[in-house]
Order: C-alpha cells, then structure tokens, then sequence
C-alpha cells in the first residue's frame, strides 16, 4: 500500500512539472519569432544512396530542415527529423533503438534477453565475447556523419532508477561547406532497486566528413571510446523467488532481497580508430560514362573485458585464487584497398583487398589437467572482395562476396538482394545472406581464475555455416511483412551440463532450421491509431539448443491531435507487450553471456506502459508509466532465470534540438 501511494505521490507532481513546462513553452512558443529552420509536422526520411552531400553555401535564414543531413555507414542519407510518432516512442530508450525483441533487466544500463535471434553475420572472422554487454557497445555501423548548413545540437535526457540518469549530448557543425566535425557523449549512471546491481556507462564519439570543391576526393573518419560498468550480483537466490512472486509487502522493497554475491563487477572497455577515403580517377557527366575510384578503409579496435571479484564464491565453482581478476583482451587492425568503377549502364562494380591482423588473449599461460592451455590466439588474414548494384527501372539488384584466401581462419560471405519498387507504397525485397566462419574468440579460448571457466576449443570446433534468406513487404495500406528463414550447421552455444559445474561452450552436430515471421499493421479510426505487432517464431530442430517464444506481440492504442493552434502535439495511449512462455536463456555475469537451460519457462505475463509524450516546436517530452499492471496480474515477472523484470515506475524525459 505504501509503494501504491508513493507512486501516486511521485504521479501527482511528474504531471504538475510537466504541466508547469508546457505552459511555459505555449507561452514562449506564442510569442516567440518563427524560427528561420522551417520543419514542417509531418516532415518523413528520405534515403539517397549518392556518396556526396550538397556543397551549397547555405545561409541561415533559408536552411530547410532537409538540408541537415545524416550520413550513414553505408553511405544511405537521412535528415534530421524533429517530428513526434510512435516510433519515436518505441526509440525513446537507452539504446535509441526500437527494442521490440528485447527484454530488459531490472536496471537501466544492465543487459538485454533477446526473445529472437538473427543469426545471419557479414563478418568472416571470430568476433570478441562478452556479448551481452554489446548491446550498447556503439560499431561502425552505429556511428553517422553529417552535412548542416548551421551548427546542430541534440540533447536527450531520460530518468534511471535511483540517484542517476542518462544523457547523449552531440553537436554538430560544417565549418565550411566542404569540412563537418561532430562530438558527442552518451553517460549513464543508475543504482538500482536491488543490491550492488549499479550501472555507469560512457559512449564518446567524434566525427568528421570532408570533400573537395571538385568532389574528387571524399573523407569520413571517427573515433570512439567506450567504457561500460556493471556491478553484478547473480540475481536473486532460489529461495527469494517465491518471496519475490507472492508480492509480500515486506520485500516490495527490493533491496531487501539477499542477491548471490555483492562483491563483483564487468567491464568493457574499447576504444575504435576509423578512416575510409576514396579518391575519383575521373568523373563522368552523361549517362555512358565511365567513373573510377580508388580508396581505402584503415580500422584499428582494442577492446578488452574484465571480471573482477574481491572473494571468490561457490556460485562459480572452486577457484585457483582467492580474488578474482579476468582480462581477456583483443587487438585488431583493419587494412582494405579497394578499387570502384560505376556505369550507369552496367552498374556499380567493387573489388577489394583486405588484410586483418588479429591479437585475442591472456598475458599467461594455463596448465589444467596436464593440459596447457595457450595465451594467445594471433595472426593475420587476406581476403579478397566484390561488390555489385544496378538498377533495372523499378528493379534493384546487389550482391557481395567475401573469402578469407589466407591465414589461419577460413571464412567466407556472400549476400545476395533483390528490391522492387510497386509504386510510392509497396516494396519488396528479397535477400540471401550464406556465411561460414568461426565461433566467436571466447569459445575458442577463455581463461579465468575460476577453475571451471577455462578451455581451449581451437583446434575442435568447425566453422559456423549459416543460410538464411529473407523477404519483405513495405506497404503502409496493406502491411509490412518481414519472413526469414535461417538453416544452422555446427551451431554454437554455451550451456550448464551439471548444476556444479561452469558454464562452457559446446556445438552440436544437427542441423537447426529456424523460422520467422514479423507482421506489422497501423489500424487508423480518426485520431485514434492501434499499432500492431507481432512475430510468430518456430525452431524446426534443436529445440532445446536454441530457445525462443512462440509469439511476441506489441500493442499500441493511441490518441494524437495538435492543440493551441498548432503550438502543441500530443500523443498518449497504452501499450501492451507480451510473449508466451518458454526456456528463456539464462544469464552468466562472469563471461557477460547468456546460456542455454530448459529447467525453468519464463513468459506469458502482459506488460502494460502508459504514456503521455507532447512535441512544442523542436523538443519532444516522453512521459512513461512503465508496467503499471504489475502488481495486478501476478508477480511472475523476469527477465532471465533468478534475474526479475523491472517493477512498475514513473519515468520521463525529452529529446531537443537546437538549430542555430
């Protein structure tokens, strides 16, 4: 009863400063000049796949908003869009991506479940572990380059769980119409409602783009740096779950909770240099020309991840030492020449040459069971390249390979796409996507003080060969399907076999077969807008190997409508997220992995957010009552085995951009 009226009180004056803002902002927004950027309400995204921006000199009293733009890894152009929708609420996390096939832990910050799997990859080499603490982990593809005809900032602010916050800071400026620099940083700080579970993330990144008056030579560059913290408790123990599901009173407190331990944390560390340039040998005006380009790409990450535990505990067996100190480091240096040549005609053909070194490993050596186990696996590999894209009237093909042709890692990709452009409404697109490389480094080898957690996997384990083919359809009218089909040879996972025994890596010898099928529908009754989606899972074989729900779904019911002349947007509605039951994938903070178990289901408990979220000019205010239901269908909620999903909680924040 008491935590009800708390979270009354805690309601009651969220509204009154949010009301006490919005006046204010009517007032200002009343009163104010129009603003020089114009931004029409329902400004939508555009891509573009042309490498180069505009170079226009543009003043700042005629900058529109479609000449702030965005420029992705893949060289596809957006801009930058100030507009209020759904699927900005759905962003409006601290991942800033729609997470519809996540669930979260308790505290902001901490990791991820994924109730669905993609397991197509690009990549043709061994990829570092810890994958859990990834999900916030910003890669090249996470990272953006920018065109703006006047400095550009962007601030995002969302509440956390006791005593933190987080906040992504970025600005942006073309200091001249040729240069753009950007500079961001995304912190995060939360306690949380459960003992030692404290989070404290960083994400810096810079940029830059530059071109030539004659567009003959293009530059993009970033660096990165990452620091991400989590204080790890092994969730709560096996006799506080019934305590936890019966709703006592006594224990709605969740720091009351005993968890496993309270004297471990990990980390992951990273820091990323990147560079890709291109320079034109000539450039083509009309339609038969030929245009040929050479350029580079030069990438180098060091990252590492670490476990420490000032006193061992029985929870992960017996140990060499008394105080845990696990760093498992990786070294990578990226090298690619490639060579371009586009023809309107005949399309856009790539070759390239890369050239990877690698250093994964520990400072010592092993000997377990008379078995030495290496410190280190390091070497290099070539691999040769292709790329092709044409255009046949409304018909787009492209495809891509990659082969590993030496070095002491086979591995090889190829990605096949097909796209179709009905009309302005309907798209389809059909892709294939074959790979075949190794496990990631962590399965190969891995070290720790812990006697369990130690092995050597180099020489067993087989290549992953994967196979999947995908096909969608875009259409606002109709639906928007998205079905893949994904085939698994000698596929890898970790799992317990016994109860007082670690956590391991192992591969099976059968073929899984995976099936899914994602169906997104807008339903429209006036102002009123039911969002649909949902996702339809069946793994066709090895069940008990790879584990996921049968059905997701996400249900939005909302309001929109403009008020005060216009000054004001509002949306508000409820959303309902659900997924059945089944072995959810259990949690291991000492290798930050999830890992098969089929002893304990997890699902079949509907969780319900109320929202208000309000657009005045350039910001946008996000206002959340996140699983307000929970104590009204039963306390059976959780996030992994002995690791509980978040309690109800009043939480808000903003998004704003400032045009100068």
């Amino acid at each position: 009863m008491k935590y009800v009226i708390f979270s009354f009180v805690m309601f009651r004056n969220v509204v009154i400063i949010l009301f006490v803002f919005l006046l204010s902002e009517f007032a200002f927004a009343q009163k104010a000049e129009q603003l020089k950027t114009k931004q029409p309400l329902d400004t939508t995204s555009f891509t573009n796949s042309n490498r180069n921006t505009s170079n226009e000199n543009v003043k700042n009293d005629t900058a529109v908003i479609e000449q702030y733009k965005i420029i992705t890894h893949k060289n596809d152009t957006t801009y930058v869009d100030t507009t209020l929708s759904i699927k900005k609420n759905y962003k409006f996390n601290y991942l800033r991506k729609d997470n519809f096939e996540l669930i979260s832990f308790s505290n902001i910050g901490q990791t991820y479940n994924s109730l669905s799997k993609n397991l197509a990859s690009n990549s043709i080499l061994p990829v570092f572990g810890a994958r859990a603490r990834h999900f916030n982990y910003m890669e090249i593809d996470d990272i953006n380059y920018y065109h703006v005809p006047t400095p550009l900032t962007e601030l995002f602010f969302k509440t956390a769980f006791q005593q933190g916050q987080v906040l992504d800071a970025f600005f942006t400026v073309n200091t001249s119409p040729q240069f753009n620099f950007s500079i961001a940083y995304k912190g995060l700080r939360s306690l949380g409602n459960y003992q030692h579970i404290l989070t404290s993330t960083g994400n810096f990144r810079v940029t830059t783009n530059y071109h030539t008056k004659n567009n003959r030579y293009n530059l993009r560059a970033h660096i990165v740096t990452q620091d991400l913290l989590n204080q790890e408790n092994g969730g709560i123990k096996d006799e506080d779950i019934e305590n936890f599901e019966s709703g006592n009173d006594e224990f709605i407190d969740r720091a009351v909770f005993d968890p496993q331990f309270e004297n471990a944390e990990n980390i992951l560390r990273g820091k990323r240099f990147y560079l890709d340039h291109e320079y034109k040998i000539n450039k083509g005006t009309d339609s038969i020309s030929n245009n040929l380009a050479v350029g580079q790409i030069i990438n180098f990450e060091d990252k590492y991840y670490q476990f420490n535990q000032t006193l061992e505990n029985d929870f992960f067996g017996d140990a060499f030492v008394s105080t845990i100190y696990d760093r498992t480091t990786l070294e990578n240096f990226y090298n690619s020449f490639y060579f371009n040549y586009k023809n309107k005609a005949l399309g856009e053909f790539q070759f390239s040459l890369d050239y990877n070194d690698y250093n994964y490993g520990y400072n010592s050596v092993t000997v377990l069971n008379n078995e030495v186990l290496p410190n280190r696996i390091k070497g290099n590999t070539l691999a040769l390249g292709a790329k092709y894209s044409n255009d046949f009237g409304k018909l787009n093909l492209s495809g891509e390979l990659l082969a590993n042709v030496s070095g002491d890692f086979d591995g090889n990709m190829f990605n096949a796409n097909a796209k179709y452009k009905f009309n302005d409404d309907l798209h389809v697109n059909a892709s294939l996507n074959l790979n075949s490389s190794a496990p990631d480094y962590n399965y190969l080898l891995y070290k720790s003080d812990y006697i369990n957690y130690n092995w050597n996997n180099s020489d067993s384990f087989k290549n992953v060969n994967t196979r999947q083919f995908v096909f969608d359809l875009s259409s606002t009218k109709i639906a928007n399907v998205t079905l893949d089909y994904t085939s698994i040879d000698n596929y890898t996972f970790l799992t317990r076999l016994e109860v007082d025994e670690g956590v391991r890596p192992f591969q099976s010898s059968e073929q899984i077969n995976y099936l899914r099928v994602k169906v997104n529908k807008e339903i429209k009754f006036g102002k009123f807008v039911l969002d649909n989606t949902v996702m339809y899972q069946n793994v066709l074989n090895g069940e008990q190997i790879l584990n996921v729900p049968e059905f997701i779904s996400r249900n939005t019911l909302y309001f929109s409508n403009h008020f005060f002349k216009k000054a004001l947007f509002l949306q508000t509605g409820i959303t309902l997220k659900y997924f059945t039951d089944y072995s959810m994938d259990a949690y291991d903070p000492l290798l930050a992995e999830f890992y098969v178990q089929n002893d304990t289901n997890i699902g079949n408990f509907p969780r319900l957010d109320f929202f208000i979220n309000a657009k005045i000019r350039q910001t946008r205010i996000f206002f959340k009552a996140e699983h307000f239901n929970a104590a009204f269908f039963g306390r059976d909620y959780f996030s992994a085995p002995n690791y509980p999903y978040r309690d109800f909680a009043i939480r808000f924040g903003l998004v704003w951009n400032f045009f100068l």
